[in-house]
C-alpha cells in the first residue's frame, strides 16, 4: 500500500536545481573577491530566505497536528521534507559568523562602538561569542522539534501506532511557543541588531509571520505540482486546496496587520530613535518599492484570495503562492539591505537568493523522493479520502 503512495521520479527537477544553484553561487563567491563586506552581507539575505521556509515549515507542521484535518494531512510530507533541510542550513550559518565583523559592524567594531552610547548598553548582549552561543539554542531547539516530529511521523507509518500521533500533538502545543519564542529571538540578534540603536517590540512577529507565510505558499506551488500527477492526483481535492487558500489568506493578512502596526506605531510615536529606520526604506528608490509591496503583497493576493473558485484551483492558486513566494523575497530585501549602507550590491543580493535557493531546492527534492507522500497509518488518513470521494472535487 505504501508503494503505490511514493512521489513521482523528480531527479531531472533536483539536477536542474542543483545546476541553476551551483551556477549562480560561483557568480556570487565570485563576487568575494571584489567587495567581501558586500558578499557577506548578501549571504545573510540569501540564506535567511530559504531557512525561513525550513523554520515555517516546523510552524506548519505543528498546527496541523493541533488542528487535524485533510489540507493538514496531504501536506504533511511536504513540511517534513523542508524541515529535514534544517541541518545543511545550520551548518552554512557559519560563514555568518566567520563574516560577523562585515555584517554587525555596528557592534562588533570597537570604534564604531564608542560613538553611540546605547550601543555600549548593549555591548553584554551584542557580542560574537554571545551571539554565537544564542545561534546554537536557536537551532537546537528548531533541530530538535523537527527530528522528533519527522521520526514519529515515520514510526506512525510503520507501526500504525496511535502513540506516536498523541506524541506529535503533545510536542505541538508547547513546541509552537517555544517556535516563537526562539523566532523572535533569533530575529533580534540576526537582523535588528544590523542597526543596534534602533529597536521594535513587534520585529520578531514580522519575521515570524513572514517565515510561515514563506513556507505555505512553498507548499501550495509544491503541492500544486504534485497534483497534477500520481499519486497525489487520487488524493489532493479541490476541497484541500480550498482550505489551503483560506489559510493563506488568513497569513497575508497576519503578516500585513504586523507590519502595517509597527509602522503605524512607530510613526505616530515619533521618536528619532526609532523613525530612523523608516527614513532609510521610504524615499527614492526603496520608498518605490514598499508601494509595490503594499500592492503585490497585500492587496493583490488578498483580493483574489476572496474568490471561491480560485482558491479550489490548485494552478490558479499556485500563480498567488508563487507571487507572494517573490514579494517575499522583495520584502525581505527591502528590511535588510538598507543596513548595509553605502553599498548598491542587488545584483549580489539576487544571486544569493538563487544560488541558495537551486541547492536548497535539490536539498528538499532529494529528502521528498525518501518516504511515500501520504502518511497513510494516520487516523485521518480514512476521513481524508471520503471526504474526497463526497465532495472534495
Amino acid at each position: 500500500m505504501i508503494q503505490s503512495f511514493n512521489p513521482p521520479n523528480m531527479s531531472d527537477f533536483q539536477k536542474r536545481s542543483l545546476i541553476v544553484g551551483i551556477v549562480f553561487l560561483v557568480v556570487f563567491i565570485a563576487g568575494a573577491f571584489i567587495n567581501p563586506r558586500g558578499f557577506f552581507q548578501s549571504y545573510l539575505i540569501g540564506w535567511t530566505f530559504w531557512t525561513g521556509i525550513a523554520v515555517g515549515s516546523i510552524a506548519l507542521l505543528m498546527l496541523q497536528h493541533l488542528t487535524g484535518g485533510g489540507w493538514g494531512l496531504v501536506i504533511r510530507r511536504v513540511l517534513e521534507a523542508a524541515t529535514r533541510t534544517l541541518p545543511v542550513m545550520a551548518i552554512l550559518f557559519l560563514p555568518v559568523i566567520l563574516g560577523a565583523r562585515f555584517i554587525y559592524h555596528d557592534w562588533m567594531d570597537h570604534e564604531a562602538v564608542k560613538q553611540h552610547e546605547a550601543v555600549q548598553f548593549k555591548a553584554g548582549y551584542l557580542n560574537l561569542p554571545f551571539f554565537s552561543v544564542r545561534a546554537v539554542i536557536y537551532f537546537g531547539v528548531w533541530l530538535a522539534l523537527a527530528f522528533f516530529l519527522n521520526k514519529w511521523s515515520l514510526a506512525q507509518d510503520r507501526t500504525a501506532d496511535n502513540r506516536y500521533t498523541k506524541n506529535m500533538r503533545l510536542l505541538s502545543g508547547p513546541g509552537m511557543v517555544v517556535l516563537i519564542f526562539s523566532i523572535t529571538f533569533a530575529s533580534i540578534d540576526w537582523y535588528m541588531s544590523l542597526e543596534p540603536e534602533w529597536f521594535s517590540t513587534i520585529y520578531g512577529f514580522i519575521f515570524v509571520a513572514a517565515w510561515s507565510l514563506t513556507a505555505l505558499s512553498f507548499v501550495i506551488a509544491v503541492m500544486a505540482r504534485l497534483a497534477a500527477e500520481e499519486p497525489m492526483r487520487r488524493i489532493a481535492a479541490p476541497l484541500h486546496f480550498h482550505d489551503l487558500g483560506k489559510l493563506l489568506l488568513a497569513m497575508v493578512m497576519l503578516w500585513a496587520y504586523f507590519a502595517f502596526s509597527q509602522f503605524l506605531i512607530i510613526w505616530s510615536g515619533n521618536l528619532p530613535e526609532e523613525t530612523t529606520w523608516y527614513l532609510h526604506r521610504i524615499y527614492g528608490a526603496w520608498g518605490a518599492l514598499i508601494i509595490i509591496i503594499g500592492i503585490l503583497h497585500f492587496a493583490a493576493p488578498f483580493l483574489f484570495l476572496l474568490s471561491r473558485s480560485l482558491k479550489r484551483n490548485p494552478r490558479k492558486l499556485a500563480l498567488i503562492a508563487m507571487l507572494i513566494i517573490v514579494m517575499r523575497m522583495t520584502d525581505l530585501l527591502w528590511m535588510l539591505a538598507p543596513a548595509f549602507q553605502h553599498r548598491m550590491w542587488i545584483l549580489m543580493d539576487i544571486a544569493a537568493l538563487l544560488g541558495f535557493g537551486g541547492v536548497w531546492l535539490a536539498l528538499f527534492t532529494w529528502q521528498l523522493s525518501k518516504r511515500s507522500l501520504i502518511p497513510i497509518n494516520d487516523p485521518q488518513f480514512e476521513s481524508t479520502l471520503e471526504q474526497m470521494h463526497l465532495g472534495g472535487h
